[in-house]
């Protein structure tokens, strides 16, 4: 009797712990929005650069904020009684890796970013980042912007592609209603199509050849993925992820590589897995095989522990090594892609506006 009734208790014991630990609040405050409509402001433009973002150290927010979202839109992602053993292996993953440099990795490329602008002559254009998953919040930073006096806003979206977290974004600024104070608004859109940012694939690989000719280098990229049911939610989300990738895949057989020993993978969700497809490529006779977690900007856990966990996977010939390039970090090219998006903007901005002590084209 008494074993009996243990199996319930711990059963019901676990289950209330489950929705004490995912019944956490986010404790990341807004700062008060002191801009008043009518004020035309200073003049110059804020960049807010928006990212996915992820903790330096394990911090289950995002996760938690994540599960709310689909569980409100009625999205099947990992059972409620499932998810403690979810983010148990998520800080496992944190630990094998000593944390996440994804934070750093982005201060850095909006520093690049900054730079960019400024070494042709734009000394007015202000920069901030800001992020879904960790601090500050996109919403948080277009306040701060507005507050210092911001003309005009352009939200650099550094993603691959549109997608649930795009969306959240952009649901969260423009509940700011910044047009009704007067300022312009406008997004960038993803990076699936630029073409710069597909030649950054082609010069990274190009620096680590090592000697070995293109034609016999097998190329992978890997993919993030989402559920086949999601589509119907966020079909923009598998369509711009395959298109991306198609589209570096053509700059690498334009560039003298072998299109038998180019191939993508999936993270997860959908095959073929990573260890599959580096398979392929060596038996199509790649020598040397060059990994990419093409769809993450900066260092993270995908890339510095996922990625690279799920292609060890594959068993290769011990005299074929298995190179990983790691994220797009602060590569030039990748400074070039996101730079080229927020001047386009910029320039779209730029309009006659009524007069007034601050009033004309936005500077930057």
């Amino acid at each position: 009797m008494a074993l009996g009734l243990s199996l319930p208790a711990a059963l019901a014991g676990y289950a209330a712990m489950s929705k004490i630990i995912l019944s956490r609040s986010d404790s990341r405050p807004l700062p008060v929005l002191q801009r008043k409509p009518g004020d035309p402001g200073q003049g110059h433009v804020a960049v807010i650069y928006f990212c996915h973002g992820e903790p330096p150290t394990y911090d289950p927010i995002g996760w938690i904020n994540q599960f709310r979202e689909f569980d409100r839109l009625g999205t099947a992602f990992v059972p409620f009684l499932a998810r403690p053993f979810f983010l148990s292996a998520l800080r496992r993953k944190y630990l094998q890796v000593g944390g996440s440099h994804h934070r750093e990795m982005h201060q850095r490329m909006l520093a690049a970013l900054e730079q960019s602008f400024r070494a042709r002559g734009d000394a007015h254009t202000r920069f901030y980042l800001s992020f879904l998953d960790d601090l500050p919040l996109p919403d948080a930073a277009v306040i701060r912007a507005l507050n210092e006096g911001a003309s005009a806003i352009v939200v650099a979206e550094v993603f691959v592609t549109s997608s649930n977290h795009t969306a959240e974004g952009k649901e969260l600024i423009e509940a700011l209603r910044v047009e009704e104070l007067g300022v312009p608004l406008a997004f960038t859109e993803p990076l699936w199509s630029s073409a710069t940012l597909h030649r950054m694939f082609v010069h990274r690989a190009n620096a680590h050849l090592d000697g070995t000719p293109k034609d016999q280098v097998g190329v992978l990229l890997v993919g993030h993925g989402q559920p086949t049911e999601w589509d119907e939610l966020w079909p923009t989300e598998t369509a711009h992820e395959t298109s991306f990738r198609l589209e570096i895949l053509r700059a690498f057989e334009q560039d003298g590589y072998n299109r038998r020993k180019l191939g993508m993978a999936w993270m997860e969700f959908r095959p073929p897995a990573p260890s599959d497809k580096a398979e392929e490529l060596v038996r199509n006779g790649a020598t040397k095989v060059f990994c990419f977690p093409a769809a993450i900007s900066a260092d993270a856990i995908h890339s510095q522990y996922d990625v690279p966990a799920a292609v060890s996977l594959a068993r290769l010939p011990a005299d074929v090594p298995l190179v990983h390039l790691g994220a797009w970090n602060d590569d030039p090219l990748a400074i070039q892609a996101i730079a080229e998006r927020v001047a386009q903007q910029i320039s779209r901005l730029r309009s006659p506006s009524p007069s007034g002590p601050n009033a004309g084209t936005p500077r930057g």
